[in-house]
């Protein structure tokens, strides 16, 4: 086991390891959230602007979880990634050329390219959300 860890430019010694220990045992039923903002109250870690470190807390926290000095309690919430459901909806795609209607033989070599950060990465991510032509129609064999 470690002696000391460091998180965001804070070292933390076994001492302050058995501290945080001592912590979670006085306050079993807390979560990692109340644990992490008492932990930022007893020592005065705060941000410039005078806002708790709670965050860098819970990570330093998550850390010592990770590595074994420290068992934290149970995750009580896990807050879902709304990413695609804040996107804006996609424009209607029109492509300058029709589809190619040839065997894979007559396109010649296929070149696959990176597209972040290009101007074509615009276009890959609206060809990848609009729905393909033939969604949906069955092939007769």
């Amino acid at each position: 086991m470690q002696s000391e860890f460091a998180c965001r430019g804070r070292k933390v010694s076994a001492a302050e390891v058995d501290w945080i220990r001592q912590l979670m045992a006085e306050h079993p039923g807390l979560s990692r959230r109340r644990l992490s903002a008492k932990l930022c109250q007893a020592w005065n870690w705060i941000q410039p602007p005078g806002q708790s470190r709670d965050r860098v807390a819970r990570s330093l926290m998550l850390e010592l979880h990770r590595a074994g000095p420290i068992p934290l309690p149970a995750q009580r919430f896990c807050p879902p990634n709304n990413a695609a459901r804040h996107r804006a909806p996609a424009r209607e795609l029109v492509l300058a050329a029709p589809p190619r209607e040839c065997s894979l033989a007559a396109l010649g070599p296929v070149e696959i390219r990176p597209v972040r950060p290009t101007p074509a990465e615009k276009l890959f991510g609206s060809l990848l959300e609009t729905p393909h032509y033939l969604a949906g129609v069955q092939c007769q064999g």
